[in-house]
C-alpha cells in the first residue's frame, strides 16, 4: 500500500477492525515519513454458477441444495446440522477448486456421496429422484450396487 503523502510502498498495520459490511478497516503507518492513514479491504467473492441439464445457468443456491437433502432425510436420524455441514462441504469443494461453473450433475453426485455417508435410506431417496428411476429394476440395481460397496 503506497503512502498518500510520500508514495513509499512500505507501511505497517497499526490497527485492524472489521466493519458492518464485510470490509476490514486498517490503520497504517508509513515506515518512511511516519504518516498514518486508513485503508479498507473488501472481500471479493466470485459467485459459483450452476449449469443446468437444459443448458441454462443460474447462481448456486445453497438453500435449494439443503432443501433437496432435507426432503431425502424426512423421518430419518439425520440432523439439520449434519445437512448444513454437508452443504457447506459441497460448496467449499467447488469454491476451493477455483471453479466458477459447475454442472448440476456434479452437485447431485457430490450430494449423493454425502448422503451415502450419513444415511443409506436418504441416499436411495435422493438417488431415486436425482437419477429419475423409471422402473423397479433400475431402483433394485442401485440398491444392489450399494450393497456391493459395503
Amino acid at each position: 500500500m503506497k503512502c498518500p503523502v510520500c508514495g513509499s510502498p512500505d507501511s505497517k498495520v497499526v490497527d485492524s477492525r472489521p466493519t458492518e459490511n464485510s470490509t476490514i478497516r486498517r490503520r497504517r503507518e508509513c515506515l518512511s515519513c511516519k504518516h498514518r492513514f486508513t485503508t479498507y479491504e473488501i472481500i471479493e467473492v466470485v459467485p459459483l454458477f450452476v449449469i443446468k441439464k437444459n443448458g441454462t445457468k443460474e447462481v448456486f443456491d445453497r438453500k435449494k441444495l439443503f432443501a433437496g437433502l432435507l426432503k431425502s432425510c424426512y423421518k430419518r436420524p439425520v440432523t439439520n446440522e449434519q445437512l448444513e455441514n454437508a452443504v457447506a462441504e459441497i460448496e467449499n469443494e467447488f469454491m476451493n477448486a477455483l471453479r466458477t461453473e459447475v454442472t448440476s450433475r456434479e452437485i447431485g453426485e457430490a450430494a449423493m456421496e454425502k448422503l451415502r455417508a450419513l444415511d443409506e435410506v436418504a441416499y436411495v431417496r435422493f438417488a431415486s429422484v436425482y437419477r429419475e428411476f423409471k422402473d423397479i429394476d433400475t431402483f433394485l440395481r442401485a440398491i444392489k450396487s450399494m450393497q456391493k460397496k459395503k
